[in-house]
């Protein structure tokens, strides 16, 4: 896993604005409108997202409309499985290991 991708997603506007994004496409005022932050901002942001491959943006006459691309997340969602398996037998042996020291107080 990149560490771009989690320097992307830990910045809370950058968040925002994937938030804004989740219902389909906007341009940059109805982001700006959306997430209260000025244009220059926004711009700066979706910036960062475009580059690190979160967004893309299509050109619509003089409008440009940012949209979700769903790739990074389907990578970031698989990290995150592939460590979530580990902690389920974890945690499944944590619950046994509690469950043997309960049933042992209880004798």
């Amino acid at each position: 896993m990149n560490a771009v991708v989690f320097q992307t997603l830990a910045d809370p506007t950058r968040l925002r604005i994937l938030e804004s994004l989740k219902e389909g496409e906007k341009t940059v005022s109805n982001i700006v409108d959306l997430v209260a932050i000025k244009q220059s901002g926004v711009s700066r942001h979706l910036s960062i997202l475009h580059d690190a491959g979160f967004v893309q943006m299509r050109p619509d006459g003089q409008r440009r409309l940012y949209s979700i691309r769903a790739e990074p997340f389907q990578e970031v969602s698989k990290w995150v499985h592939s460590y979530e398996r580990n902690w389920s037998k974890k945690l499944d042996a944590l619950e046994s290991h509690f469950k043997d020291k309960k049933g042992k107080k209880q004798k």
